[in-house]
């Protein structure tokens, strides 16, 4: 039981500490990015909607509003059998918008990645740009975008995430601590040559590269490493910011990672391939480390609670590390009870988070297992 236990620690320190070293070590000799402000292409904002009758009018005003040339942009929407105003707002709005605007209804309802595969072939712009019908992009996030398949190497290029409150404003610093550590994370990936995760919300790919996926698949995930596998490089801008009002529901929160995970796992049982070192090297170890292992890391956290609970007599350092794992979970309990805080202690909040996204990723791996996949949710319920 010791030597489970050991394994088992080493296992998660690895997850999320040592894996975040050796990356920062190989990023040592960045690849460089030529990236050009002055790189306009066409550029077509695509946006997957159902039901968004409250938030639409505000998404698609915003994209109308970048700081980008109006002659090389144009919006398309994809409703998805929606049975609210969606369909009537952006129809209105495109009446009188300088910029192209077009409404495709999907009947009947298939999800978000069957809309995608509906709309992209009616895409005019050289670079597709992916929105969720809630997101908010800065003025410029649209120009800092593409700007960087000004290098031909470049076939996907992912933003930066913000949170913000219902009034707008933003929650904390604009970044949970947890994301904060994922951002700086694709910033070395980016170094190294290409990040293995994206935010979705605020993503660009070149048009050509876009390649027509199962209805059950995460286009999110699916297609970056797509494009990587063609040996494109999939990176991160920090400068393309994205607002996205935070969930402080945490049934809701916990609904959205199940889901999200679940179609993760799939999504790496599809392109297993990319998982193999001998093929496809330190992207291969990128993906293992970052995703596949983050994904199951509930395992050695159990396996170390357990095995602890069996060697208590054998030392008081096992003692102090079974009451260190008791004081975690109770203050991730405490950081459940605050989520409608703002100013909640990030020691509370941060255990929280990290419980959560492990016991959504159990709930996941259960419903993997057993063949269950996801294609169509609610917006922002699950």
């Amino acid at each position: 039981m010791e030597m489970l236990f050991w394994l088992s620690l080493a296992m998660v320190v690895y997850i999320y500490v040592g894996y975040p070293v050796v990356i920062k070590l190989i990023a040592a000799r960045p690849k460089t990015i030529a990236s050009d402000v002055a790189h306009q292409p066409t550029v077509s904002i695509l946006i997957a909607a159902f039901n968004e009758e409250k938030e639409i009018e505000n998404t698609i005003r915003n994209k109308l509003a970048l700081d980008y040339p109006q002659d090389k942009l144009e919006i398309i929407v994809v409703s998805d059998e929606s049975e609210d105003r969606t369909d009537e707002i952006v129809e209105n709005i495109a009446k009188d918008s300088a910029i192209s605007i077009k409404l495709v209804r999907q009947i009947p309802r298939k999800g978000k990645t069957s809309g995608l595969n509906l709309i992209v072939p009616e895409a005019m712009g050289e670079i597709i740009v992916f929105s969720d019908a809630n997101s908010l992009y800065a003025p410029n996030a649209l120009s800092e975008l593409v700007k960087n398949f000004a290098d031909m190497k470049v076939g996907y290029v992912t933003g930066k995430m913000v949170y913000t409150s219902e009034d707008g404003s933003l929650v904390g610093d604009g970044c949970s601590s947890y994301m904060k550590y994922e951002n700086w994370l694709r910033e070395q990936e980016t170094k190294v040559g290409s990040i293995v995760g994206v935010d979705g919300g605020v993503d660009a790919m070149r048009r050509e590269l876009y390649e027509t996926l199962n209805a059950d698949q995460l286009p999110d995930f699916v297609q970056p490493l797509k494009v990587a596998e063609k040996d494109y490089r999939v990176i991160y801008e920090p400068s393309a910011l994205l607002k996205e009002e935070a969930l402080d529901d945490p049934g809701r929160e916990y609904s959205m990672r199940v889901r999200v995970s679940l179609r993760a796992l799939w999504a790496l049982h599809d392109m297993r391939q990319l998982l193999n070192p001998l093929k496809h090297g330190v992207f291969s170890f990128q993906l293992i480390s970052h995703k596949l292992l983050r994904y199951l890391a509930f395992i050695p956290l159990i396996w170390a609670f357990m095995a602890n609970c069996f060697i208590l007599d054998e030392g008081a350092i096992y003692v102090l590390a079974f009451l260190g794992q008791i004081a975690f979970y109770g203050l991730a309990y405490k950081g459940k009870q605050s989520t409608t805080d703002e100013n909640a202690p990030v020691y509370y909040t941060l255990p929280y988070y990290f419980t959560l996204l492990n016991v959504a990723c159990l709930h996941a791996s259960w419903r993997y297992i057993k063949g269950e996949k996801q294609v169509i949710w609610k917006p922002r319920a699950g």
